[in-house]
């Protein structure tokens, strides 16, 4: 009895170099499972992500083959194969391309100061011709080194400066030059001939009101709707300083043109069409015209205006055509 009570008790309380044995093994076993969870959890992210990369192969295969049948002009299988396998790259160059774009738009967000500067210096106007570089053809940086009458200028009291296509083309044309402009919508075109327009029929005058005068300039316009633009800009431009103008063109009536026609203008504005039929009527008389402008001339051209065109100038005063 006491024999087997010894043995129970040895029993019970095993070593401590067992025990320590026991614990060590049992934390080997948590840690060994830690890690085959691990890689299980590893091994179904990278089956899933194959799984993803399959399916969006084959959706593109099919697009590819529904377009073939289709007849659409479409990539070919060596193509659609090399950007499959591009797409199927790790994700760490897509991270590090996505960061070179977000850190491009934050120095576009800091420099945009200086991406307008930058827009100012590219846009510069390039000017070319016979003695564009005598001092009497450089570009005006205010209105007043144009020394123009203020009544002339009254029609500018609302802009500061100049605009590029102003400040470079009144030069010119305040000299008699021929010229050539090219400049976008909006950047005050009008004006760049409408005001050295205005000058030139003011000096043919020298101050004194003719009635019933013919016309010393032409505009002539692809359009209505740009004749009608440019006549409002260039008849507000001219009530200060007592330069009348009107505007033809056709799909309305003849009869208010023909009475202001006839109750004489300084200015005529119009389109090519129905220039030629006030024209033909005797009604518009274009012999004292020496300035003439062609407003969107390549669009004149591109509409098939050139006949119409070289018609209407061989009935200036200097014939040109």
């Amino acid at each position: 009895m006491g024999r087997k009570l010894q043995d129970a008790t040895l029993f019970s309380e095993p070593p401590a170099e067992e025990i320590k044995l026991k614990k060590k093994n049992k934390k080997n076993k948590h840690k060994d499972i830690e890690t085959e969870e691990e890689q299980n959890e590893e091994y179904l992210k990278r089956k899933l992500e194959a799984v993803e990369t399959d399916l969006s192969k084959k959706k593109k295969k099919k697009k590819h083959k529904k377009d073939r049948e289709n007849g659409n002009e479409t990539k070919s299988d060596e193509q659609v194969i090399q950007e499959e396998e591009e797409e199927s790259t790790d994700g760490s160059k897509k991270k590090k391309h996505h960061k070179e774009d977000n850190e491009t738009e934050i120095n576009e967000g800091k420099g945009s100061e200086n991406g307008e500067a930058k827009q100012e210096v590219d846009s510069k106007v390039v000017v070319t011709g016979k003695g564009v570089e005598e001092a009497k053809y450089v570009s005006l940086k205010s209105f007043s080194e144009a020394k123009l009458p203020e009544n002339v200028l009254e029609c500018c009291k609302n802009f500061k400066n100049p605009s590029a296509i102003q400040s470079h083309a009144w030069p010119f044309l305040l000299n008699g030059r021929d010229f050539i402009g090219i400049a976008k919508t909006g950047s005050g075109k009008t004006l760049a001939f409408g005001v050295p327009a205005i000058m030139h029929v003011l000096n043919k005058r020298k101050g004194k009101s003719v009635k019933k005068a013919n016309p010393l300039c032409l505009v002539l316009s692809p359009t209505r709707e740009l004749a009608d633009q440019i006549y409002e800009v260039i008849s507000d431009a001219g009530k200060s300083c007592g330069v009348k103008s009107v505007c033809v063109y056709g799909g309305t009536s003849k009869q208010p043109q023909i009475s202001a026609l006839q109750s004489g203008v300084d200015i005529v504005i119009g389109t090519p069409g129905r220039l030629i039929d006030l024209i033909e009527m005797n009604v518009c008389n274009l012999m004292e015209v020496s300035f003439v402008v062609l407003d969107e001339a390549d669009r004149m051209l591109d509409m098939g205006f050139e006949e119409p065109v070289r018609f209407i100038l061989g009935k200036i005063s200097s014939g040109i055509c």
